[in-house]
């Protein structure tokens, strides 16, 4: 595993080793990123966003945004190896400026501690049900800025939850990637807008 592009481009990642089977990693795959990150860059919505990397894993996604101009990177992951990689992978790319960890479950997030997030990413464990609790959790904690894009990945296609809307899906193997976006600033709160 590698960062792809930006600042950090080329730098080798920790490696999985024999990874931890109860905490279900799963890096998402070095051509699946690259494709991915090719359409956030098109839609132009990395530049000094607020990333939030939610079952983080390896932080490989939160790393790649963060090295293609994302301004910081929050990674939530409760389990004791992905904690540990991310930390190694934080500190390879020297970046522990611009991050940080919580070791929580990314499906009882709570109340967010400071601003929320324009760009988030969800990879949770497959077919558990957990990323709809996750997204929940993120929404009504505040974590989500007006607008902000979800990036879910899931073995199959995710629909929007209500008030949510769905920009894209694509395949990639046994891989769905469903791009979403947040509500805005006014939806829902009968506050029409100009």
């Amino acid at each position: 595993m590698r960062i792809i592009a930006g600042q950090f481009r080329g730098r080798a990642l920790a490696a999985l080793g024999k990874g931890d089977k109860g905490g279900h990693l799963r890096p998402t795959t070095d051509r699946v990123r690259e494709s991915l990150f090719s359409v956030l860059t098109h839609l132009e919505v990395i530049p000094d966003a607020r990333v939030l990397d939610l079952f983080a894993g390896t932080g490989a996604l939160g790393l790649e945004a963060l090295s293609r101009g994302g301004c910081h990177v929050t990674f939530v992951d409760d389990g004791r190896v992905a904690q540990g990689l991310i930390r190694k992978n934080i500190g390879l790319t020297q970046s522990g400026g611009q991050t940080s960890l919580i070791r929580r479950d990314a499906a009882r997030l709570g109340d967010c501690p400071g601003a929320p997030y324009d760009l988030v990413f969800l990879d949770p464990p497959y077919g558990k049900g957990l990323g709809e609790r996750a997204l929940e959790a993120a929404e009504v904690g505040g974590w989500l800025a007006p607008g902000a894009l979800i990036v879910w990945e899931e073995s199959t296609p995710m629909q929007a939850p209500e008030r949510f809307e769905v920009h894209d899906c694509r395949r990639y193997g046994d891989t769905h990637i469903t791009l979403m976006w947040a509500p805005d600033a006014a939806a829902g709160t009968g506050i029409a807008e100009n």
